[in-house]
């Protein structure tokens, strides 16, 4: 047909939707995963800060008046063999007298006429054994060593820190199954909508022979695909997000260590993976196992 001034006309492509839909649902779930992977990382961060603070409970050992610096030193060496210390420190009479009048702001030995101060060993103990029922026997054996007058630590401060590590440690339980739950869902949902789009192409191919295995596949590997590249988004968001506290607060590194950065990514793009390829699979049997009537009631 021909129209004025020789024009021909033009046709109306169709737009392409298909890309759009991607692109929503890679950034949706790549803004879930960074939520889960905040969750994971608080989790693996708690469970390191409170070893961190179980591991910096002192445990003092007083020594005899009479102890001669070699004693003390071939303590130490008995010491460090015992499998619940961490680490320890020998303070000398000296040093103790050293701090002591920094402290007091005058020397006692003016008053005295000798060093008032004992000499020392300071201990801390591995996370496992930081607690009073621990402490108690540990206490019994420590005191049992030849010019080991008293092993002092301050167990209130034991029982406080080990009971508000146990309610924080049960919140964080709590907040990351239920954040779990709701990650699923909310991926769940989105892939529902992407493959809910496209419900008439997955009955067009049931009408022609296809199996349910050859439908499922290119619907399973997109969501694969986008499960990874929604990993990659989140764990670069994740990365700047770990850079920001760096900068702002060095000494988080002392919690929030290159392992608890490994397993959060490791653990987001297994999550981006899994997730998606789980909730399509469900939505795709869901729409084969539909009948034609069914896919417009819905």
């Amino acid at each position: 047909m021909l129209y004025p001034f020789g024009m021909k006309k033009r046709r109306n492509k169709p737009r392409n939707h298909r890309g759009l839909q991607t692109v929503t649902l890679c950034i949706s779930t790549a803004m879930v995963l960074v939520l889960l992977g905040l969750v994971v990382m608080t989790v693996l961060t708690g469970q390191n800060l409170s070893s961190y603070m179980k591991e910096n409970l002192a445990v003092t050992l007083m020594l005899e008046q009479d102890m001669t610096e070699s004693e003390a030193q071939q303590l130490c060496k008995k010491l460090q063999g015992r499998p619940y210390i961490k680490q320890l420190q020998y303070v000398s009479k000296e040093a103790a007298l050293k701090e002591g009048i920094r402290e007091l702001g005058a020397d006692p030995t003016e008053f005295v006429g000798i060093n008032p101060f004992l000499s020392s060993v300071e201990l801390t103990l591995k996370a496992d054994y930081a607690n009073n029922d621990s402490l108690l026997w540990i206490g019994k054996e420590l005191q049992a060593y030849p010019k080991v007058t008293e092993v002092n630590y301050q167990k209130e401060l034991v029982d406080t820190v080990n009971r508000n590590l146990a309610k924080v440690s049960l919140c964080l339980l709590v907040l990351a199954v239920l954040l779990t739950f709701i990650s699923f869902s909310l991926i769940n949902n989105v892939v529902r909508l992407n493959i809910y789009a496209r419900r008439f192409t997955i009955h067009t191919m049931k009408l022609v022979g296809a199996s349910w295995s050859f439908i499922r596949w290119p619907f399973v590997r997109q969501a694969m695909l986008l499960g990874l590249l929604a990993s990659v988004l989140s764990c670069c968001v994740l990365a700047g997000f770990i850079y920001a506290l760096f900068v702002y607060e060095p000494g988080v590194a002392t919690v929030l260590t290159w392992q608890v950065m490994a397993v959060t990514g490791g653990a987001v793009f297994f999550f981006g993976i899994a997730i998606t390829t789980i909730c399509t699979n469900i939505s795709v049997n869901k729409f084969l196992r539909m009948k034609a009537g069914e896919l417009y009631k819905i």
